[in-house]
């Protein structure tokens, strides 16, 4: 009877504190039928507050995990090398005064940056310009061309990022997703090398 285990790590898991983490909970496994059900129920680690907000369970554990209970089985790994467990933190409700008083200041520091920009560039004397080449006619204030390029830089941005509050207009990921993908990633990356003790060792010398 073949007994091998396939055994694929999934890349990152949430738990709550005091949570015991099992196989099933951070690997998909295929296995003869009649140990898969006893291997998914096996325990690796419980957390406790004493591991922090991160806890990194490497494959040469849950391979000792396993042979434990199948002793002669061949284990044979597919992906990752390990799983990040994130420890869920209690949850902390923004008080609404500082949340609108971020929002404000997050619209004054964008609203500043667009007039600076726009400043720079004596964006006025560009639409004035523009406006005369296309009428005729010198304005100081060209509203029939200020008011749709306006209401276009807002729209603009809008298509931009993809979103209109909590509405997507596609399944393309945004710039700011992907870029808060990417430093995900890094901080994933970081995490494996850093957090995973059998990684780092430190020996005397004699």
């Amino acid at each position: 009877m073949d007994e091998t285990i396939y055994l694929r790590l999934r890349h990152r898991i949430r738990v709550n504190p005091g949570f015991t983490v099992k196989l099933s909970h951070i690997a998909q496994i295929h296995a003869p039928s009649g140990i898969q059900e006893t291997l998914l129920d096996t325990p690796v680690q419980t957390i406790s507050k004493a591991d922090g907000n991160t806890v990194v369970i490497d494959m040469m554990k849950i391979i000792s995990s396993i042979k434990k209970k199948v002793p002669d089985a061949a284990i044979s790994p597919v992906g990752p090398a390990a799983t990040i467990v994130e420890v869920a933190a209690k949850k902390r409700y923004l008080p609404i005064l500082f949340f609108m008083l971020i929002w404000i200041l997050l619209f004054l520091g964008s609203a500043l940056g667009i007039i600076n920009f726009h400043e720079d560039v004596d964006m006025r004397a560009a639409q004035e310009k523009i406006y005369y080449l296309i009428t005729g006619i010198r304005d100081n204030t060209p509203l029939m061309f200020q008011i749709p390029y306006t209401l276009g830089l807002g729209a603009g941005m809008v298509i931009f990022f993809n979103h209109a509050f909590k509405k997507k207009f596609n399944e393309e990921p945004s710039p700011l997703e992907v870029e808060i993908f990417n430093y995900q990633q890094d901080i994933d990356h970081y995490i494996l090398l850093n957090e995973n003790k059998e990684n780092m060792k430190h020996f005397d010398h004699p």
